[in-house]
């Protein structure tokens, strides 16, 4: 598993784009419970978008979620912190690149759940799941056929109320 993760770090690394974009925009910390490809296909999401991304694999994802104070309506799998705010499951990189650009008092930005269609979920079947592996393809199909549902990006407050933020 720790080769696994060296070697993403190493590609997170390399895959960076050359640019303004990626010497301005910050580390994203990624926290996840376990390796878990949807979450590794969102942080590459960001990558592609001037990101640099840190995963942190393993982690006791109830005590992070406690300590940034994740509102447990609002939970998904991955949350990340990234300038100051937390970034709770697979939220578009132009909302948190929107989000570091306004710099609203809040917490952080959230897409609860695992909506289909969001980065890092455009793929998958929707039978895959974290704890599935995030692995089955729909149907067992060798293409890859995109599924979308529509989802909000929420702003979370500074008293956890929430208001969205973009819709997609």
């Amino acid at each position: 598993m720790l080769k696994l993760i060296a070697a993403l770090a190493l590609f997170a690394s390399s895959a960076l784009p050359q640019g303004a974009a990626a010497e301005t925009l910050p580390l994203v910390e990624v926290h996840l419970p376990k390796i878990c490809l949807a979450c590794i296909d969102w942080s590459e999401h960001l990558i592609k978008h001037g990101f640099k991304v840190k995963l942190k694999s393993g982690e006791d994802m109830a005590a992070v979620k406690r300590r940034l104070k994740v509102p447990a309506d609002l939970e998904s799998v991955h949350t990340a912190t990234v300038g100051g705010y937390f970034i709770e499951g697979h939220v578009p990189a132009e909302d948190i690149v929107e989000l570091l650009r306004e710099k609203p008092k809040a917490r952080g930005l959230a897409v609860p759940g695992l909506p289909m269609g969001a980065p890092g979920r455009e793929a998958r079947g929707t039978d895959a799941s974290c704890e599935s592996g995030c692995i089955i393809l729909e149907g067992g199909a060798v293409q890859r056929i995109p599924r979308r549902e529509f989802f909000n990006t929420l702003l979370v407050l500074p008293d956890g109320t929430t208001k969205v933020f973009a819709r997609h």
